[in-house]
């Protein structure tokens, strides 16, 4: 079970790239918001960090399983 607790995180940044770079069209990016942010920045960070959460619940149902 460690190789599957070492690839949550990789799968948890590939949700988190995909979903951030998947409404973008065209070749340019946006440009970014006043604030010097990416536009959708904070919604890319939500699904990051919900990634996250689902990866140390994932962890912590293995370890109280014994896998």
């Amino acid at each position: 079970m460690r190789a599957r607790r070492a690839a949550l995180p990789v799968v948890a940044l590939l949700v988190a790239l995909t979903a951030g770079c998947a409404h973008h069209d065209g070749a340019s990016p946006k440009t970014p918001s006043a604030s010097g942010t990416p536009s959708g920045y904070a919604e890319m960070q939500r699904k990051a960090d919900a990634a996250e959460s689902a990866a140390a619940a994932a962890d912590r149902d293995a370890a109280r399983d014994g896998n």
